[in-house]
């Protein structure tokens, strides 16, 4: 990604130079110079790769319209990260693009601030994905996606785990969010009777194909595992996916039957540095234009339900919160992670490395 040029005088945006996928903001209106030199520049951090200039063109850009400087970083706001910089107390990031996994890991350790819904207007999203510490910025789902090359006929979930009908590598995160539910599901419980998950059923499922796993890290990393042929089928975001079915000219397919919907949320680290500016930023975000912007570049689902009508009829079928998409899905059960995630999340660790 090519670093774009600003009117700015460089602040963190020149410390962070160096992080992976930087994208500095567009330059504002010399009209406007004088009174955005007063705001302080905001830093979102998210996973990279195609999402880049999606969130430019649907965020970046139209906040810097308003006066507002934000640069992109992505380089991935994994949850050691944000815990990190609040504990070492050098936090260089203002918002990132996490999930209710974040509220479950960072919230009890007093690591994320509250969101002010005093700037950031409630009645611009669902009122379940509106958490004291994370508000929803898209919905997005965990899908299953195959390389038709390899895979001719649409395979089920069932399948994924089926090496003998089709053979070869299948690539799961390196996260136990979502991918827990995806193996229960692969093995027979209803969409509607996850929870509380059976996380040792699970871990027996995955067991069955684990000589023959890929994990990735970032969204990033599961789309080159895709599209470079090393692996056959895939769980990762359907954001993804979609992106990877378009650059693939529809080699890389994908369903969203027996996905999981989940909320994207923004969160913001302890003391952060811009403050106040960066719930200022969540408002702009909240817009229902850039969401339609993001929905037609990767197929994030709108937070806001005012954008859901907005977009070309075309789009319903890469949003993952289209009725017709999130009846065959299930849903994520955020108060079940809060309590159960950490402790989850490491013996998902120390299964896939044993």
């Amino acid at each position: 990604m090519n670093e774009r040029n600003s009117i700015f005088t460089p602040t963190r945006r020149a410390l962070l130079k160096g992080g992976a996928g930087l994208l500095a903001a567009p330059a504002v209106l010399a009209a406007g110079a004088a009174r955005a030199e007063a705001r302080k520049e905001v830093v979102v951090v998210n996973y990279g790769g195609a999402a880049m200039k999606a969130f430019d063109e649907a965020y970046v850009q139209p906040f810097a319209a308003q006066g507002g400087r934000m640069v992109l970083d992505g380089s991935g706001p994994l949850n050691g990260k944000i815990l990190t910089m609040v504990q070492s107390r050098n936090v260089t990031w203002d918002i990132c693009d996490c999930g209710v996994t974040t509220l479950a890991e960072l919230g009890p350790r007093n690591a994320l601030e509250k969101i002010d819904y005093s700037i950031v207007d409630k009645s611009k999203v669902a009122t379940e994905f509106a958490y004291e510490n994370g508000v929803v910025n898209y919905m997005f789902s965990s899908v299953l996606a195959w390389d038709t090359a390899k895979v001719k006929e649409t395979p089920t979930l069932a399948d994924f785990f089926d090496l003998k009908k089709y053979p070869g590598r299948r690539m799961v995160r390196k996260d136990s969010q979502a991918m827990l539910e995806l193996c229960l599901i692969a093995d027979g419980v209803p969409l509607d009777q996850l929870y509380p998950l059976d996380v040792k059923r699970a871990f027996a499922k995955l067991g069955t194909i684990k000589k023959d796993v890929l994990y990735w890290n970032s969204g990033a990393e599961s789309q080159s595992l895709m599209r470079d042929g090393e692996c056959v089928m895939g769980l990762l975001w359907h954001t993804r996916a979609n992106v990877l079915r378009a650059e693939t000219n529809n080699r890389i397919a994908y369903t969203f039957k027996d996905g999981l919907l989940q909320p994207g949320l923004w969160v913001v680290p302890k003391n952060n540095p811009a403050g106040a500016e960066a719930f200022r930023a969540i408002a702009s975000m909240q817009q229902p234009e850039g969401q339609v912007k993001l929905l037609t570049a990767m197929g994030n689902g709108p937070s806001n339900p005012a954008a859901q009508s907005m977009g070309p009829e075309a789009l319903r079928a890469t949003n993952p919160a289209d009725p017709a998409n999130a009846a065959v899905q299930a849903r994520i059960n955020a108060a079940w992670y809060i309590e159960n995630h950490s402790k989850t999340f490491q013996a998902y660790l120390d299964f896939i490395s044993s």
